[in-house]
């Protein structure tokens, strides 16, 4: 799978942004918060929220039937895990379509969930097997198709990904993803501050955008998502 995402990732002209943000009075309201929500559930929900003020984050590039933008109604987020198969660490994509729609402590315990069930209980994943078992040429043809249909595209690939690892204290500057966007952020700093990235696709967007989309995404982290925290509290 992760060779085939990289066959059709280094294709997209991408672009990191990069942003740091002053979370300080969001981490004091999480940790005092019963139920203490994943990091990854508060920055999907915040970037699904961004993106539905922000049209140009639900498009894509597609090449079917000719080259066009394709905009989406809603978000759908892909998230990345890393689980333990066949005694390995593979990696395993999951969508999560239209993630506004969840609390975050809903949406925290689907991830949670995701995170510990058997990989062959997780439908994506095992779709993630299925695929990947297939001989190339064959993987390839749906890759490509999945990519460049409009409408089955947000269905197979999402509008946005999510790849972080700096539960790790490690961060990834440019992660390669054949999506639009990909949100990553990098390890809190003593301060509350953080680096936070948008990897963007030149050709749907430019810099000015997501720099604006940046900015925007840190008032809704200390605006809503903040008050939301708050009131679980």
């Amino acid at each position: 799978m992760v060779g085939d995402l990289l066959h059709f990732a280094r294709a997209i002209p991408t672009v990191p942004v990069q942003r740091r943000m002053q979370l300080a009075p969001l981490i004091a309201a999480r940790a005092g918060s019963v139920d203490k929500p994943r990091w990854t559930a508060i920055f999907t929900k915040a970037y699904a929220l961004v993106a539905a003020d922000y049209p140009v984050l639900r498009r894509a590039y597609v090449k079917l039937p000719w080259p066009q933008l394709y905009e989406y109604p809603a978000s759908t987020a892909t998230i990345m895990f890393e689980r333990e198969y066949e005694g390995e660490p593979s990696l395993f994509s999951y969508r999560l379509q239209d993630p506004t729609r969840f609390s975050l402590k809903a949406l925290s315990d689907r991830l949670g969930k995701i995170a510990d069930k058997p990989v062959d209980e997780v439908p994506d994943f095992r779709r993630n097997l299925t695929i990947s078992s297939l001989p190339r040429p064959l993987r390839r043809l749906i890759w490509w198709l999945g990519l460049n249909i409009g409408r089955q595209r947000g269905n197979y690939f999402g509008t946005f990904g999510v790849s972080v690892y700096s539960a790790l204290k490690a961060e990834s500057l440019h992660p390669l993803a054949p999506v639009t966007t990909v949100l990553n952020y990098g390890v809190f700093a003593d301060d509350g501050s953080v680096d936070v990235r948008i990897i963007y696709d030149h050709r749907v967007m430019d810099g000015a955008t997501v720099a604006r989309v940046l900015a925007r995404l840190e008032d809704v982290l200390t605006g809503p998502i903040l008050e939301e925290i708050r009131g679980g509290a």
